[in-house]
């Protein structure tokens, strides 16, 4: 996601997502829009006599209030994220940021404790500091004095987000994983079965109810919001339990026992035509290769820097002239999730393994891990396989695809 830092609080940075600037305008527009059937909500839940015809008088007021409205929400929306962010800081979870994005705000923690105390603790937060902020709206509506125009669009807004608040906690609760309450589920699942058996089980939950909430959402209330938000459960949901198996499958997996080391590593020189790289390609079936002077990474070459040349000039550039410098690698004593972690963050699909440093220029290439040793790693682990060198070499030579994908 796009972002942008706005601010910080507890030391806990607050940040932006492009997509937050699209969708604000679009919660203070349905606010607005429905300002008259909020308004009689609000009159007879708070018995409160709201005037409609004074703060949907015109476009400006109407909208402004939505506009407020929507900020106000959107404020609560982060500190229901603060509320799990420093409980789980009691636990020595790091927390990176709170970011606010289209389906509402994410506490962007490194890691979620398995021990399920502790996790039912963080996720329960949330929801309690929704409530709170319920209950201050609430009091600070009744509170504020009866006047004009002003008054009454604060008294409607601090009453509108007395009711949103409720609505927000009660709705986190749901057992949709990775929600508040999907999370509740799999630590009071995680009680008396492996954290891992218990975060499919609730995974499995979580995709459920995204099912019955995209139907809800297509079928019954047409409502473009719940069905995108049913799909970003049910994405979540499955990643989030791949996540969790892959953890365990690796525990205590280094680079080193899944990589392709270098002795079986295809390489390329920086004096290569670029013609000769794209037959190479072509006769390998490889996408791209690491470009080594000697012993030392010059850089990664790939199709795509290929194809920046016309064919007829192919012949008259070198991998030197095109490659990239911009390398993405790892040592080979990392842990296999973390340098997973490390292609999920860049976007790439495969990392040079560096010892010494993880820099071409003083480290000693030894191989090179892709996401497919990774996938073929774990789908030897699973079977009850061993993630050695041995093993997953031997498994990939009889499905036949360790050797074809690289760079």
């Amino acid at each position: 996601m796009k972002n942008f830092r706005v601010g910080s609080a507890f030391g806990i940075p607050i940040k932006l997502d492009l997509t937050f600037l699209l969708i604000l305008p679009v919660f203070a527009y349905l606010i607005g829009i429905q300002l008259e059937s909020l308004v009689d909500l609000l009159n007879a839940q708070f018995t409160v006599e709201f005037d409609a015809a004074v703060l949907a008088a015109s476009a400006v007021t109407r909208f402004g209030i939505g506009l407020a409205a929507a900020l106000g929400l959107f404020f609560c929306v982060v500190l229901h994220e603060f509320g799990h962010s420093l409980v789980a800081r009691r636990y020595g979870v790091h927390i990176d940021s709170i970011t606010l994005w289209l389906l509402g705000g994410i506490a962007q923690m490194q890691e979620i404790p398995e021990d399920w105390k502790q996790e039912f603790n963080i996720a329960i937060a949330g929801p309690i500091v929704s409530v709170l902020a319920g209950m201050g709206s609430y009091f600070a509506f009744r509170i504020v004095p009866d006047g004009g125009f002003l008054l009454e669009a604060a008294q409607f807004t601090l009453a509108y987000l007395a009711i949103m608040n409720i609505v927000l906690a009660v709705f986190n609760m749901l057992p949709g994983f990775p929600m508040d309450g999907g999370r509740i589920l799999r630590a009071l699942l995680a009680r008396n079965r492996p954290h891992a058996q218990a975060t499919q089980q609730a995974a499995r939950v979580g995709q459920l109810f995204a099912i019955l909430l995209g139907l809800f959402g297509l079928l019954i209330n047409f409502n473009p919001l719940l069905i995108v938000l049913a799909f970003f459960i049910y994405i979540a949901a499955a990643s989030e339990s791949t996540r969790t198996v892959m953890n365990a499958a690796f525990e205590g997996v280094t680079v080193s026992d899944v990589m392709t080391p270098r002795d079986r590593l295809d390489v390329v020189s920086p004096k290569t035509t670029v013609a000769e790289l794209v037959e190479r390609m072509f006769r390998e079936r490889h996408t791209g290769y690491p470009v080594m002077e000697g012993d030392r990474v010059a850089g990664v070459v790939t199709l795509d820097d290929a194809r920046e040349i016309d064919s007829v000039e192919r012949d008259a550039y070198r991998v030197e002239d095109i490659m990239s410098h911009d390398i993405h690698a790892v040592e080979p004593d990392v842990s296999v999730m973390d340098a997973f972690e490390t292609m999920q963050q860049n976007g790439v699909g495969r990392l040079l393994v560096i010892e010494g440093e993880t820099d071409e220029a003083t480290g000693r290439l030894v191989g090179l891990l892709s996401r497919t040793d990774v996938m073929t790693a774990l789908d030897i682990v699973k079977s009850g396989g061993s993630p050695s060198r041995r093993s997953v070499d031997g498994d990939a030579r009889a499905a036949g695809t360790l050797d074809r994908e690289r760079i």
